[in-house]
């Protein structure tokens, strides 16, 4: 549920899938465990990166699971917790490094701090997990799972008794012969979508099971008639060669339409597929609509950006290779101020924005 559950909205998102059976969430930054919790979510939030010190106590009073990845900041928090005891005893999981090369204790180091929280008052090991660097890469994946198993050898040894372990996120679940462990933590397939690598790489069957849940939709404000050399937008990088019909869309690089997107993409109307023209603005695209069929298109007409209307589709992959990025940031990119509008089978269930703040 990190970066606002990928850009889909963390709270509602969140809320979902615990209502959907989901055993626990996963998030980057403890303020976003603290957002989910004063959003009603009860079940167990792990919090990935190592949190401020200061905030230990705070996080066993919330039931907010922490990670511990070097021993120098295990220490301290392990002294502020005896500082200053809670009634919930601090749950603390440990991340291995085995080749991603960003955090974690090596094995030579996990014995020790292992031995350290398992001796501290107000505090219980709670995990073991790792992450994999590149799971399409098996030879690779095999290394770091080895290495792994090494650290839990090693903990077992000491006689400490094994918590629960997670190695896999979405590209390894959905690979053949995934290491389960006791737990895995889909991230981008939560969302329907499958990481840009394995695109082509899966069984047909598993690629036809996902459907992108977010999509991008936006009414012109304005729809207007312009001369053949009119400049459009800032710049302009575009000039009409012709007679056209320009439609103003009300979002840009300040809702997470990127500039590197000028005159380099398009969107669907009425199911056709139309250019965007002219430097992307904070808050501003233009499509061209001129050879939309029919009667001229207007401000009643919807534009999608990502998504699917009539047979036509634009992917999260599609604007990721136009980025030169990939689809995690396509989405996560969708900045706050853009309306989220959730549904279910049976239709609209809620809306989020900048004015109400959560979900309702």
């Amino acid at each position: 549920m990190k970066a606002d559950a990928y850009g889909h909205g963390a709270v509602p998102v969140t809320r979902a899938l615990e209502a959907a059976g989901a055993d626990g969430f996963c998030v980057a930054a403890y303020d976003e465990a603290v957002a989910l919790r004063d959003g009603g979510v009860r079940s167990p939030i792990l919090v990935l990166y190592p949190i401020p010190i200061a905030w230990a106590t705070d996080a066993a009073r919330r039931r907010i699971t922490v990670t511990a990845g070097e021993l120098g900041q295990l220490e301290a928090v392990l002294a502020v917790v005896a500082m200053h005891p809670s009634r919930n005893a601090l749950r603390i999981q440990m991340e291995v490094e085995t080749g991603l090369g960003r955090g974690g204790f090596r094995t030579a180091e996990l014995v020790d701090a292992a031995q350290r929280i398992v001796a501290a008052r107000g505090v219980r090991l709670d995990g073991l997990w790792t992450h994999f660097q590149a799971p399409e890469d098996r030879r690779a994946t095999s290394l770091q799972l080895e290495r792994f198993e090494a650290a839990a050898v090693a903990l077992h040894a000491a006689g400490i008794r094994l918590p629960p372990r997670h190695v896999a996120a979405t590209g390894a679940i959905v690979q053949d012969g995934v290491a389960a462990y006791d737990g895995v933590r889909p991230g981008l397939s939560v969302y329907g979508l499958l990481p840009d690598e394995l695109h082509g790489a899966l069984r047909p069957a598993v690629e036809s099971a996902f459907r992108p849940v977010m999509s991008l939709h936006a009414r012109p404000v304005r729809v207007a008639d312009l001369p053949a050399g009119w400049g459009i937008s800032y710049g302009p990088s575009f000039r009409a060669s012709r007679p056209s019909r320009i439609a103003t869309l009300p979002l840009g690089y300040g809702d997470g339409w990127p500039r590197s997107l000028s005159n380099h993409a398009e969107a669907l109307v009425r199911g056709v597929s139309v250019p965007l023209v002219g430097n992307v603005a904070m808050d501003a695209v233009m499509a061209d609509v001129t050879d939309v069929p029919g009667t001229p298109v207007t401000t009643e007409d919807e534009f999608v950006l990502l998504g699917r209307q009539g047979g036509a589709e634009i992917t999260a992959a599609e604007l990721a290779r136009r980025r030169t990025t990939n689809s995690w940031e396509v989405v996560t990119g969708m900045a706050r101020r853009l309306p989220r509008v959730y549904h279910a089978r049976s239709g609209p269930e809620g809306i989020r924005t900048l004015v109400s703040g959560g979900f309702g």
